[in-house]
């Protein structure tokens, strides 16, 4: 069995969002957990340990950007879409706690990103996301209903595991500007992006400005067509550095200002679409 069925865009039924908006956007908030002894994300890669060059980088992000990022969130009413690796709940309580006291969707985003969710046998990835799912829970109050992986990294059985622990969607295909039901019952894709992406910006070395108009562009066209999902993918080490942070600031506010977008998120994506 494959795990989803090709269906091009142009043969499938008019998708109409709530208040019959045209665009429902959400906010990817990659909170994530490095390990300073073993490779993730770099800006300069090096062979070293302890690597202060590259974990500095990346802590940047739950000790500064992060904080950044939540104010401009908030002044344009954003809730996040958190995706959160599990050992954040110990590392950094308090990015929690924001995220809860701002009613944040809870998406599992595996148990650090220093390791990816690739390679296990069916019973230990069950234990596994078990543990991810019940220390997120415990954390937030919220049982999570979505699941990205380190990465978007999965193994084979990974939705149908996901499925059997009462999640709904998964972010890991990227291949879609609409959700659409995998081949396991009651789980669905839900559109995220690598375009999008904060970390495509620093990788190929586009500019603030260049980003301010990527979402715009992206935006107008969406708005266009109607019965879309545009997702922004965010990581605080990335857009929290002042310089970027002020593009951030600018994007939300055309976003925002726009009355035929549905400021939402995953969760309420992945619902919407299952009752419809």
């Amino acid at each position: 069995m494959t795990l989803y069925d090709y269906g091009p865009i142009t043969e499938r039924p008019a998708l109409d969002w709530p208040d019959g908006k045209r665009v429902a956007f959400y906010v990817g908030l990659n909170i994530e957990h490095f390990l300073p002894d073993e490779p993730s994300t770099s800006i300069w890669p090096i062979d070293v340990k302890p690597d202060a060059l590259n974990h500095g980088w990346r802590e940047y992000g739950a000790r500064v950007g992060i904080w950044r990022t939540i104010d401009i969130l908030d002044r344009y009413g954003v809730r996040a879409s958190a995706l959160v690796n599990s050992m954040v709940a110990e590392s950094n309580p308090q990015i929690i706690k924001a995220g809860v006291e701002r009613d944040w969707a809870w998406l599992s985003h595996g148990q650090t990103n220093s390791i990816l969710h690739t390679g296990y046998e069916p019973d230990e990835e069950r234990r596994i996301l078990t543990d991810i799912t019940s220390t997120i829970e415990t954390a937030t109050g919220k049982r999570p209903k979505g699941w990205m992986g380190p990465a978007l990294t999965e193994t084979h059985n990974t939705p149908e595991l996901l499925g059997e622990l009462g999640y709904r969607y998964v972010l890991d295909w990227t291949n879609d500007d609409q959700p659409y039901r995998l081949n396991v019952p009651g789980m669905l894709s839900v559109p995220y992006t690598l375009e999008l992406n904060d970390l495509g910006l620093l990788l190929r070395g586009l500019s603030g400005p260049d980003f301010l108009q990527m979402v715009k562009d992206q935006y107008d066209v969406l708005r266009e067509e109607g019965g879309r999902v545009m997702a922004l993918a965010l990581h605080p080490f990335v857009i929290g550095q002042p310089f970027r942070a002020k593009y951030l600031n600018l994007a939300l506010e055309y976003i925002a200002a726009q009355s035929d977008v549905w400021l939402t998120t995953s969760d309420d994506i992945a619902a919407h679409h299952s009752t419809t």
